[in-house]
C-alpha cells in the first residue's frame, strides 16, 4: 500500500511539470490552430541551455531559468516570424511540415555540439531528498513541482486577468472577429507562440534534472505531450493540467502494481478509451474555434 501512495504522490509531482510543457502546446493549439511537433525537442533545447549555462557558468539551475526562458521566448517569436507567419493556405497542414522539418535541424545541431551521450542536469536537490510518511520524495520533484505550479498560475493570470489575455482569448474563439475589432492577431500569435516556447524551457529543465536525456529524447516526449493536450482536449489549459496529472499518475501506479513494462502502454490505451467515448478530449469543445 505504502508503494502505491508514493507512486501516486511520484504521479503527480511529475505531472506538474508534464503540464507545464504541455501547456505552452495547448496554447499555441488554441491561439494558432498549429500542432507544434517540434515541443519536444524544443524542451530538450531548454535542457541543454540549463547545462551550459550550469556546467560553463555554474549557475544553479533555477537561476537560469531567469536567462533560458527569455532566450526561449525570443526564439519562439522569432519561429512564428519566420516559419510559421509566412504560411497563408492549408496552415494546420503545412505548419506540421515546417515544424517537423525544424525539429530535426535542431536534433541535428544538438547532437553535433553535444554528441549522443545521454547527460544529466545536476544539484544538491537533484540527489538529496527527504523522509515523508515512510518514503522518500526528491527535492527535485517537489521543487520542480512547485515551479510549474508557479508558472501555470502565472500563466493562468495572463490569459484570464490582462489586457492580453483578452485578446488571446478573443483570438482563440474567433480569429476574424478578432481582427474586425482592432486586435493585432498576429502580435498575439508570435507572443503566444513565445510563451509557449518560454514554458518549454522551464519543463526542459524539470525534466533535465529528474531524466538522463539527449536529442532523441524529444521523440518519447513530443509523443506523451500530444497524448496529454489530446486527451485533456485541443487547446484547453485546464484538460493539459489534469490530463498530465492523471496520467502520469495512471502510469506510476501500474508500474508498481503490474509491470514497469506495461506503463506506458496504459499511458495511451487510456488515451484510446478516452477519444472512443469523448473524442474532444475531457475538457475539449466538440468544435475548438469558429472561423
Amino acid at each position: 500500500m505504502g508503494l502505491i501512495i508514493e507512486a501516486i504522490v511520484t504521479g503527480i509531482l511529475t505531472g506538474g511539470v508534464y503540464a507545464l510543457m504541455s501547456s505552452g502546446l495547448t496554447l499555441i493549439f488554441g491561439v494558432m490552430d498549429i500542432i507544434n511537433i517540434a515541443q519536444g525537442i524544443l524542451v530538450i533545447l531548454g535542457a541543454y541551455l540549463s547545462y551550459v549555462l550550469q556546467q560553463q557558468l555554474h549557475i544553479d539551475l533555477f537561476l537560469g531559468l531567469l536567462i533560458t526562458m527569455p532566450v526561449m521566448f525570443g526564439f519562439g517569436v522569432l519561429i512564428e516570424f519566420v516559419f510559421i507567419r509566412p504560411l497563408k493556405r492549408d496552415r494546420t497542414m503545412l505548419s506540421l511540415l515546417v515544424m517537423y522539418g525544424l525539429a530535426l535541424v535542431i536534433e541535428g545541431v544538438l547532437n553535433l555540439i553535444f554528441s549522443a551521450d545521454l547527460v544529466q542536469l545536476q544539484g544538491w536537490y537533484t540527489t538529496a531528498s527527504f523522509n515523508v510518511a515512510g518514503f522518500y520524495l526528491s527535492y527535485i520533484y517537489v521543487f520542480g513541482f512547485l515551479l510549474a505550479v508557479v508558472l501555470l498560475a502565472g500563466l493562468y493570470w495572463l490569459v484570464y486577468r490582462t489586457k492580453f489575455g483578452f485578446s488571446l482569448r478573443a483570438s482563440m474563439q474567433n480569429r476574424v472577429a478578432a481582427e474586425l475589432i482592432g486586435i493585432d492577431v498576429e502580435r498575439v500569435s508570435a507572443i503566444t507562440f513565445g510563451i509557449g516556447i518560454a514554458l518549454a524551457a522551464a519543463g526542459g529543465m524539470a525534466f533535465g534534472a529528474t531524466n538522463a536525456f539527449d536529442a532523441a529524447s524529444s521523440y518519447d516526449l513530443i509523443s506523451r505531450v500530444l497524448a496529454i493536450i489530446i486527451f485533456g482536449g485541443m487547446g484547453s489549459l485546464s484538460g493539459a493540467l489534469i490530463a498530465s496529472v492523471g496520467m502520469l499518475v495512471v502510469e506510476d501506479v501500474t508500474s508498481v502494481v503490474w509491470s514497469p513494462v506495461w506503463a506506458s502502454t496504459v499511458f495511451f490505451i487510456l488515451l484510446v478509451i478516452i477519444l472512443v467515448v469523448r473524442p474532444q478530449g475531457l475538457l475539449g469543445q466538440a468544435e475548438v474555434r469558429k472561423q
